[in-house]
């Protein structure tokens, strides 16, 4: 039997530390999406599930590359959080369960990705969106 190595992440990977916040409440969700990020060379912020830690994450001054964003977190709406990553050009996109007539026009222009999310293609997705930049 072969041993086995540890992967080793180069810079040609799109997601190699790109720094992709995640904020979502659903606690399996979360921990799914973190996990494909990582594998594929992201440095993961979060997973956060309330916006008043995104906030704080986001006043810290850490670098942020795109993030993901739940639409409802708790009865609480993301946009006044996604409006502040816009003033800072940060990439990101919405995840919800909702239908796209629940965005906000002013957000018209910001992929949305309905839920059930499927990992794999969140992570394709994210890489495409920062090929972008």
């Amino acid at each position: 039997m072969g041993q086995s190595r540890p992967i080793t992440r180069t810079g040609s990977e799109p997601l190699a530390g790109r720094s992709i916040l995640i904020v979502e409440d659903e606690y399996f969700l979360a921990d799914d999406l973190a996990g494909e990020l990582k594998r594929r060379g992201a440095d993961v912020i979060g997973p956060v599930s309330e916006v008043l830690d995104a906030q704080t994450i986001l006043r810290s001054g850490q670098p942020i590359d795109a993030a993901l964003l739940d639409i409802n977190l708790r009865n609480e709406m993301i946009f006044p959080f996604a409006r502040a990553l816009r003033a800072r050009d940060i990439r990101f996109v919405f995840t919800t369960g909702y239908e796209k007539s629940s965005i906000r026009p002013e957000f018209a222009d910001v992929p949305l990705w309905e839920k059930p999310l499927d990992v794999l293609a969140v992570a394709d997705g994210l890489a495409e969106l920062l090929k972008e930049r």
